[in-house]
């Protein structure tokens, strides 16, 4: 699983500080979250293969957060895409999406398919037989969700030396990657076990988008591999947190600490602060394993 971080600054782009966008590549999906202004140039700058993204999912309907997917879509069409596109987000995202497309003459000519949001609870809106992703109601100004990526516990992993000594063929390794036990030219039983190696634990992702300090988030998210939380200010503005219905960072941290996961990204800066690194401090109050968001940064999960 891998994590690039594409903008994490709030409210405004300006010339070093991308809006909210990320790119998560999870067991062969290449999933967009958010997707602020500017987000299509940062993914050229990246090299993405922008046919490869076949899923975005956006957690409100702030500028901040969307403002970059119209001409996303738009390019997409001028590319010549084939490839179906789904979009998750709240209600209201396909009348403001097929609105543009509509008065600028530019239907896509490939298939747009929009899943809309108005649930209070998590919900499940993306399963296949790799990974599952649910919503995470969050608590903003508009109607917000985060998401929670999961991969499923994958095929067990051959034991290559012991399937020699033991006479497994070619075709029996399938059997044997789904748990299957073996039966030897002689007739006799072979365990899994002594065959096969137990899966990567699988990992998962849980991105928290703007918010404020909200608990009930915490049974949803509970032991990510890593999370990403929102930290718009410091604990000396956490007035302002309050008014904006925005976190902290070390309410980011309480609800990692509480949620018991691996790893913490802040990000969603205000422009107020210089120095990034009080963020950090002010976080490992409650939680140690903290990273800073960085514009084209990337985490390996």
């Amino acid at each position: 699983m891998q994590l690039t971080i594409i903008g994490c600054h709030a409210a405004t782009p300006r010339k070093n500080a991308q809006t909210t966008a990320q790119l998560l590549e999870i067991k062969g999906h290449l999933m967009l979250i958010d997707c602020g202004e500017g987000t299509q140039m940062q993914l050229r700058k990246l090299g993405v293969k922008f046919a490869r993204i076949q899923h975005i999912f956006i957690s409100h309907l702030h500028g901040d957060h969307f403002y970059g997917l119209i001409g996303l879509i738009s390019t997409f069409r001028l590319l010549g895409r084939e490839a179906d596109l789904h979009i998750y987000g709240p209600k209201g995202i396909k009348e403001i999406i097929t609105l543009q497309l509509k008065l600028a003459k530019s239907w896509t000519d490939y298939a747009l398919y929009f899943h809309e949001l108005d649930h209070t609870e998590s919900v499940v809106v993306f399963d296949d037989e790799k990974i599952k992703v649910s919503t995470v109601p969050l608590d903003h100004r508009v109607y917000t969700n985060g998401y929670f990526f999961e991969e499923k516990v994958g095929s067990r992993k051959i034991n290559s030396e012991a399937a020699k000594n033991h006479g497994v063929e070619v075709c029996d390794m399938e059997n044997l990657k789904s748990g299957k036990d073996f039966i030897n030219t002689a007739g006799e039983l072979i365990s899994n076990a002594q065959l096969t190696f137990d899966p990567e634990p699988p990992k998962s992702y849980a991105f928290c988008s703007d918010t404020a300090y909200k608990e009930d988030i915490v049974p949803i998210i509970a032991n990510a591999t890593m999370l990403y939380h929102e930290s718009t200010f410091l604990k000396n503005h956490l007035d302002l947190a309050a008014k904006t219905k925005h976190s902290t960072a070390g309410q980011a941290a309480q609800i990692a600490a509480k949620a018991q996961v691996g790893g913490l990204i802040l990000g969603h800066y205000s422009t107020r602060y210089g120095d990034l690194n009080a963020f950090v401090a002010e976080a490992q109050e409650s939680f140690q394993n903290v990273y800073l968001a960085e514009d084209n940064k990337v985490f390996d999960i």
